[in-house]
């Protein structure tokens, strides 16, 4: 038997929850800015005591707020949550752009959505540096601050600035970069900011017009797909079908009319 409340009612409720949880984390990333020591995960690849401090006082108001629900964070990741139909799963990144916040680059942010069934319902982003609150509900569009924002209107990659997100370690020869080569000399300009959850809050709000990662996790890009589809964007699979958060693997995201030039010049295929 179903033991939780039909998702769809709860929706404003998981939102606001979600923007209150992404904002506390963002500004615990700030309280520890100067005073963290960093660990390595992997080459290229950092983990900060902030990281844990941020999951752990976003994680507090969610599961207060929600007690029934499960938890999945980037430093407690535990993929088969997504695929239980029922459950409410919140999905965090609480920091996104580690290696720019080890270095003081300002583009880094919280990220907190929450799914049922691979479904998001609602998330939010918090970038710290610029103030700046993204947040969707499913239904109830995407904003950025309380303002409501959408996609472009571009339909060509060579009037679109486009974001790459590259995994922590890539050689010459990866299809990454193999891609990369393929789009630089047909867009507009590329851009590689550090943050896949920036990357898509900015397709979002039309900063961006496309972006596309070939390895990516779930949490990085939960809140995100939810905001794109909101502003009127489209994110999918490298063969233009559904993306599926819980495998998380090759994402496009962009304006629909952008979208089959993007998919038609990337070279990865699986």
């Amino acid at each position: 038997m179903n033991t939780y409340p039909a998702s769809e009612t709860l929706v404003p409720q998981l939102q606001e929850a979600a923007e209150q949880a992404a904002r506390r984390g963002g500004e615990v990333l700030q309280e520890w800015r100067g005073k963290f020591a960093t660990r390595a995960k992997g080459p290229q690849d950092l983990v900060t005591d902030a990281d844990l401090a941020a999951q752990a006082a976003v994680r507090e108001i969610l599961l207060k707020a929600f007690p029934t629900h499960a938890f999945l964070g980037e430093e407690s990741p535990n993929l088969a949550l997504l695929a239980d139909p029922e459950r409410l799963t919140w999905v965090v990144d609480p920091l996104d752009g580690t290696t720019n916040y080890v270095h003081g680059f300002p583009c880094y942010a919280t990220s907190v959505a929450v799914t049922q069934g691979g479904r998001v319902l609602a998330g939010a982003m918090f970038d710290p540096s610029a103030n700046e609150l993204f947040s969707a509900g499913l239904g109830l569009g995407a904003t950025l601050n309380g303002q409501p924002i959408g996609v472009t209107h571009a339909a060509r990659l060579d009037e679109a600035l486009v974001a790459v997100s590259l995994p922590p370690q890539c050689t010459a020869a990866s299809p990454d970069v193999q891609d990369l080569l393929a789009v630089i000399p047909r867009a507009q300009a590329i851009r590689r900011t550090g943050s896949a959850a920036l990357n898509l809050a900015y397709v979002a709000c039309g900063r961006l017009d496309a972006h596309w990662a070939s390895h990516i996790h779930p949490w990085d890009v939960a809140a995100g797909l939810l905001m794109i589809a909101e502003a009127g964007g489209v994110v999918t699979a490298h063969d233009g079908g559904p993306f599926n958060l819980a495998k998380a693997n090759f994402l496009a995201a962009s304006s629909a009319a952008l979208h089959q030039d993007l998919l038609r010049t990337l070279t990865r295929r699986e």
